[in-house]
């Protein structure tokens, strides 16, 4: 049995009254496991067709899959050729509420370590801009990897605070994710930290902090606009508390009803619990709770703004590519790719970014990823990018190389691997005819690319 904080235990008996021995109970109960299919890379039919694990659907997210233990999904190659994301199952809830659309502007304002925001990159088709944020420097290179494993290539990555941000994109967004820093209760049973760390101050700590992210996360969001609010925890000061505060502060939102195949499963907000009468339009959150389903639990508040028209303008990003960079990216590209991205380029020094449309001038910000990185400048040649591999199919290359589960092991590695082919230059590596990166071919011998920080112990 985990030992819990007292004060948690003694609050939680006082909320949930004769669910509390169910509440409890739930951990003593094995923690759950889930994995959600990459739709950028394949459907979910082909992915259960190759997939060598025990998968269960969850529920409410029909890319989602509960599976054993004992699989390890994380040492498969699949996982490194991002056909999937590991994620806990009740935080699969929250992109699905989103629900955003193909050619949207969507921002995850606190996105570290990218559950949700390579989820939004899914089923956004690669359309669109996604703002992928992450304050915190050491968490944002996390954010990344797994977004440019995720092949996505309509993700620009900034490390920024969200008053920075808010001063760049007024009134741009038309959907918002804050997934908001939080006491962490619905992380005990996976994260023992967490429970050093809990206490009642925090929490109280944690809800000023939270208003104070939708306070400049608001300022983003079109008229007309969905903010979805998620925690991790169970506090209803961080919950119905916050958004109550919210509402409070913002007359111009108002709480949306949330409509998914979850419904069986979903529990309403409790405004009682933060001395509000029960027909508080608190009740349209919805509470994940460990008891009732298999997952660690979560909060969701859907948030509109009421219609108008934006006052805000915003200036354009204007683009400046570095014109030997783009010869060569050129070149490399009419001799190895099938299919040409094309677009607006842009540089950082000799790296060449392919940058979604319709960006604001972004001088000032911290940026880690412009969109689309193609490859860099090297004396006079063009050196690929492991996010170009990670972005293209087998098809959109005039050469690939399969590996088989073991070669493909020996390549994340960092070892060449030996070619039966006569093929010669640059080939896109694959497992399954999925990309996990390139290699360069010459004599029977594939040296090896594959990105040493990224490369299997």
């Amino acid at each position: 049995m985990i030992k819990l904080p007292l004060d948690f235990m003694n609050r939680m008996q006082e909320l949930l009254g004769n669910e509390y021995d169910q509440f409890i109970e739930s951990y003593n109960r094995q923690q759950t496991h889930g994995l959600r299919v990459n739709l950028l890379k394949c459907d979910v039919k082909d992915f259960l067709s190759i997939s060598p694990f025990s998968l269960t659907p969850i529920p409410w997210c029909d890319e989602g899959y509960y599976y054993n233990e004992e699989d390890k999904p994380g040492k498969h190659p699949y996982h490194a050729a991002g056909l999937y994301y590991i994620q806990e199952p009740s935080a699969m809830v929250v992109a699905k509420i989103l629900e955003p659309k193909p050619y949207e502007k969507v921002l995850d304002l606190s996105a570290a370590p990218g559950g949700k925001s390579t989820h939004i990159a899914s089923l956004m088709g690669n359309t669109g801009l996604l703002v992928a944020n992450e304050i915190h420097p050491t968490r944002v290179k996390a954010l990344a990897e797994n977004l440019e494993r995720f092949g996505a290539r309509n993700a620009v990555i900034t490390n920024e605070s969200p008053n920075k941000l808010a001063k760049v994109f007024p009134e741009f967004f038309d959907r918002i994710i804050v997934d908001a820093p939080c006491s962490g209760e619905g992380m005990f049973r996976k994260n023992p930290t967490a429970i050093e760390d809990w206490s009642i101050e925090n929490v109280k700590y944690c809800a000023i902090r939270q208003l104070e992210i939708l306070d400049e996360a608001q300022k983003m969001l079109k008229p007309g606009g969905v903010l979805v609010y998620s925690t991790c925890t169970f506090a209803p000061e961080e919950n119905e508390g916050t958004i109550a505060n919210f509402l409070n502060k913002y007359p111009m939102f108002e709480v949306e009803q949330v409509t998914t195949q979850l419904n069986s499963l979903l529990d309403e907000g409790q405004p009682k619990w933060i001395g509000h009468s029960e027909d508080s339009p608190l009740k349209k959150t919805i509470r994940l709770w460990p008891h009732h389903f298999q997952g660690e639990g979560h909060f969701v508040a859907k948030l509109r703004k009421k219609e108008g028209i934006a006052t805000s303008k915003i200036k354009l990003m204007k683009f400046k590519p570095l014109a030997e960079a783009v010869e060569y990216y050129q070149k490399f590209a009419n001799e190895y790719l099938e299919d040409i991205p094309s677009g607006h380029f842009h540089s950082f020094s000799e790296h060449l970014y392919l940058v979604p449309d319709q960006l604001p001038d972004l001088r000032g910000i911290k940026i880690v990823r412009l969109g689309w990185h193609l490859g860099e400048l090297k004396k006079k040649r063009f050196e690929p990018s492991h996010a170009l591999a990670m972005g293209l199919t087998n098809d959109q290359v005039k050469q690939y190389y399969d590996l088989d589960v073991k070669q493909a092991t020996k390549y994340l590695r960092g070892e060449a691997i030996q070619s039966d082919t006569s093929q010669t230059g640059w080939s896109l590596i694959t497992i399954g005819k999925y990309p996990l990166g390139w290699g360069k071919i010459s004599n029977g011998q594939i040296k090896n690319h594959y990105p040493k920080g990224l490369r299997w112990k």
